[in-house]
């Protein structure tokens, strides 16, 4: 264990619960992962199509929510393999929906194959350590609470055992959505999309499993940037897709757990966005890139009138070097009175 995660820990009281679980994850597993082993793991990817239906309710209700903390080698880059930490076990975890009012009781559970005590912090709780004093939970125990979503809003989830840090670089994070009384504006599509960073001990392009690097850490260097857990995780089978005409939304969170995110798609204008989470303000109209904070979230709405594939991105740039791109793929006719690309068929003379 480095010295700086001694120091975190005796600073925030853990040192008792993570005793005997820290250490395994600081050692560098392996220098080779077989590239058809490699190839063979399940993907940790969540689908951007993989949420929930809007809440079609009038009136409060209680809702069950159990999440698994699941720790797991998935493929993070072609030929390279990290041990993610999980809810569910993908990145991110499931979107949860509620209406406000709504109560929701919370269980945890934690497999004895873990390596690591695991908890979850509800950006949208109100209450001690937004749910993680109540589910600081060792490996093969369940922990539980409830709450009442009070505010209408996006919200972020997390692990929030320490070092706190460290469990959200893995991959523990998602998105509870909240939805007004009167519900949200209908589009035709949603997708659901978080930013990460990753603090492994190589750089992208590495082959191998790769480990986490705490100094790294510590100074907020990431070796990968993420969208959905892995790098160009929002491409092919897993690219957003819609056809010309349609309205499109995105649920887009930063799991962080450092970097400011400054979304963008390239060539599309967002027509509104839920500044900072809120779906109660008035949205902002007409925006080109959003910024959403580590622990934030916003909802972005726009028309997509022209056919081709948008890339999504943190206007960040740099960071697409190390694995931050996604495809949005628009299919329909051309509409050359929104956009024409200067390709002309012009017959020969003769």
């Amino acid at each position: 264990m480095t010295r700086f995660r001694k120091s975190l820990l005796a600073a925030t009281g853990a040192v008792a619960l993570t005793a005997g679980f820290l250490g395994a994850d600081d050692v560098r597993a392996a220098d080779a992962y077989p590239a058809d082993q490699a190839a063979a793991l399940a993907s940790i990817v969540r689908a951007p199509t993989d949420l929930p239906a809007a809440v079609d309710r009038d009136a409060p209700a209680t809702l069950q929510v159990t999440l698994e903390t699941i720790e797991r080698e998935a493929r993070l880059d072609d030929g390279t393999v990290f041990r993610y930490w999980t809810f569910d076990g993908q990145v991110p975890g499931p979107m949860i929906r509620a209406r406000v009012g709504d109560t929701i009781e919370v269980t945890l559970k934690n497999p004895d194959n873990s390596w690591m005590p695991h908890s979850v912090d509800f950006h949208a709780v109100t209450g001690p350590g937004g749910g993680a004093v109540a589910t600081q939970t060792l490996p093969g125990e369940e922990t539980g609470f409830s709450f009442q979503a009070l505010n209408p809003g996006i919200y972020v989830y997390h692990c929030a055992t320490p070092m706190h840090a460290d469990h959200v670089q893995a991959g523990m994070y998602g998105l509870i959505v909240v939805e007004p009384e009167e519900g949200l504006p209908e589009v035709d599509r949603e997708f659901y999309v978080m930013q990460g960073e990753i603090y492994a001990d190589a750089p992208i392009g590495s082959a191998g499993l790769v480990a986490t690097d705490y100094e790294a850490l510590a100074e907020e260097r990431p070796a990968f940037y993420v969208f959905n857990g892995a790098v160009e995780a929002l491409t092919g089978e897993h690219a957003l897709t819609a056809e010309v005409g349609e309205t499109v939304r995105i649920f887009f969170g930063v799991g962080g757990p450092n970097k400011t995110s400054s979304f963008h798609v390239i060539g599309e204008i967002f027509d509104a966005v839920a500044p900072f989470g809120s779906v109660t303000a008035d949205p902002s109209t007409d925006v080109q890139t959003v910024s959403v904070a580590p622990g934030g979230a916003t909802m972005v709405d726009f028309q997509v009138e022209v056919p081709g594939t948008y890339l999504l991105v943190d206007h960040a740039l740099s960071r697409l070097e190390k694995g931050l791109v996604g495809h949005l793929t628009i299919e329909g006719p051309a509409n050359t009175a929104v956009y024409d690309d200067g390709t002309r068929t012009t017959a020969s003379a003769e």
